[in-house]
């Protein structure tokens, strides 16, 4: 497969990635990549965890990561769930999205909410080492034949990327919650899934609806879905 750039709004060209961070559940994935990556650039350190979470910790508490690699599917973050978590976390840290998931739609939503290439995990070494190179030279990455222009059903890209701004801005605590809410759970079984009380899952309610300009629990659930958030395969 073929990859395009969009040179006009790449971010800063990174001087060298030495030091990678892969988020990916798959263990075999997660060897192949640290092992042909490490060797085609040179690099001195790429790490691999395999849940949000831990990306997390890694981003909080550890070195900051030249570039990130991250899957859809993570045992704990489906969709775009990963790519609104880390790019708030890292926002000046290049994140591509490795998938086999082709769908316009989401790679819509992908790179509408920050990512700055994806490529397709069905790639050969050659391919995904020169779709790398290209994302990590600056450019934004996005299979050939994909039109950067293409709109969802529901939004455009620049409606997409001001909804996943602002779903990027809510707490890991109101981001459970908001997981909760688009699973159809009432307030008690979100109080009792999170072992907080009620009232305490009602303030992460309101917060959630002000963040993101939500005046019912309906339309949460439609601007949920409208970026993809917590979508599975």
């Amino acid at each position: 497969m073929k990859y395009q750039s969009l040179a006009g709004t790449a971010v800063a060209a990174q001087e060298g990635v030495d030091d990678l961070l892969i988020v990916d559940d798959h263990p075999l994935m997660c060897e192949a990549l640290t092992m042909t990556l490490k060797f085609a650039f040179g690099m001195k350190q790429a790490q691999c965890v395999r849940t949000l979470a831990a990306a997390r910790d890694r981003l909080k508490y550890g070195k900051m990561p030249h570039a990130i690699l991250l899957d859809l599917n993570l045992p704990d973050a489906k969709g775009s769930e990963g790519i609104v978590c880390l790019s708030r976390c890292a926002p000046h840290v290049p994140i591509t999205v490795i998938s086999a998931n082709d769908d316009p739609d989401m790679i819509a939503t992908i790179m509408a909410a920050g990512a700055q290439g994806y490529i397709s995990k069905s790639l050969g070494r050659d391919a995904m080492c020169a779709a790398l190179r290209r994302v990590w030279a600056g450019e934004k990455v996005m299979p050939e034949g994909y039109d950067p222009d293409h709109r969802t059903s529901t939004a455009t890209q620049s409606e997409m990327a001001v909804t996943a701004q602002r779903f990027a801005s809510l707490t890991q605590q109101q981001m459970k919650t908001l997981r909760l809410i688009c699973k159809g759970k009432a307030n008690k079984e979100i109080s009792y899934e999170l072992n907080i009380a009620e009232a305490t899952v009602k303030t992460h309610i309101t917060a959630i609806m002000g963040k993101i300009c939500a005046r019912r629990r309906t339309q949460v659930v439609l601007l949920a879905n409208s970026i993809k958030l917590f979508h599975e395969n």
